[in-house]
């Protein structure tokens, strides 16, 4: 169990749900709210990662770019702890069991109403997982000519964030497309750290990751524009909410920018990315970054609806009382 919940590489878990986290509770600050459609959008999210995490896990150690070279925490399949055939079996289960939260996920947002945004939303989520297991499984696996960013952005940002606001509301408010890009962005910068931290490593075993590409010092100003440009959307969408909520942009309500205390470390972060020039100690900064955007996603969402007087009561009669 202990090698498996390695696998699974919890670390990267809180990231995964920063952008459910926003969609829900930025529907819940336009009145909307059901338990049972966070309940299943987290675990679907959760799933997804951990299902990618293993993927990649036994991916890279069949091909052999987990190697002794290789910086971050050893791989499962990699150090022998548990074998290919074993991986590649929780792959296929932990694939069934994201399908079936994601059609209850489905079944409580849309019902028999609407079958177009059912079976939209079905696609997506057979997208979503094969394009969990191509990232490195397989001989055209995109993560190995630098495609990862993409599938990254679109899935843990805008799917993630648009997607779940849409279950909620049904309707996709233009406002929301910017924190939806912000934890896409936030989430690619993890993967760029990652991919900067392992560029050696990767060069030699021939996967093409955007910083193998364009070189370290390119990824460096590659990372900057990431975090940077995410922090200012996240910023902008504040300031919008605070407007459309009072429909006054002279009232500001100072609340809501409580997030901007997490911005403190991500400048740390940046500054260490900047004055790094040994990239095996670049791994600390996953941690950073990936509980940094957790915890702005978690104090924006939290101040959105407690500027929404009666939100909280909804949640608790939606705790005490979910059917």
């Amino acid at each position: 169990m202990k090698h498996w919940i390695e696998a699974a590489r919890v670390r990267t878990l809180p990231l995964s749900v920063s952008g459910i986290l926003i969609g829900c509770f930025y529907a819940m600050s336009q009145s909307t709210f059901n338990w049972n459609i966070v309940f299943f959008a987290v675990m679907t999210t959760l799933l997804l990662q951990i299902l990618s995490n293993f993927a990649n896990d036994y991916g890279d150690g069949v091909k052999g770019t987990d190697n002794i070279d290789r910086v971050g925490p050893a791989r499962a399949v990699q150090s022998g702890v548990i074998t290919a055939p074993q991986m590649k079996r929780a792959v296929i289960v932990t694939s069934v069991l994201t399908m079936i939260s994601a059609t209850a996920l489905i079944y409580f947002s849309f019902k028999e109403k609407y079958l177009l945004y059912s079976l939209l939303f079905v696609f997506l989520g057979f997208l979503a997982i094969a394009s969990a297991i191509r990232y490195t499984v397989g001989n055209s696996a995109y993560g190995y000519k630098g495609y990862g960013d993409i599938f990254v952005f679109i899935f843990f940002g805008l799917v993630s964030t648009l997607g779940i606001s849409f279950m909620f509301l049904k309707k996709i408010d233009p406002i929301i497309l910017l924190p939806a890009t912000a934890i896409g962005l936030f989430s690619v910068g993890v993967l760029n750290l990652n991919n900067m931290r392992d560029e050696l490593s990767d060069r030699k075993a021939g996967k093409n990751t955007v910083v193998v590409k364009i070189g370290g010092e390119r990824a460096k100003r590659y990372h900057y524009f990431l975090i940077i440009t995410a922090m200012i959307l996240m910023l902008v969408f504040a300031i919008l909410f605070d407007w459309y909520k009072d429909n006054d942009p002279s009232h500001i309500n100072f609340d809501i920018y409580f997030f901007v205390l997490a911005y403190i470390p991500l400048v740390r972060h940046l500054i260490t990315v900047k004055r790094n020039i040994i990239p095996r100690e670049l791994d600390p900064e996953l941690k950073k970054l990936a509980l940094s955007t957790f915890a702005i996603s978690v104090l924006l969402s939290f101040q959105m609806i407690y500027l929404i007087s009666d939100v909280p009561v909804q949640i608790f009669n939606a705790l005490t009382n979910p059917h």
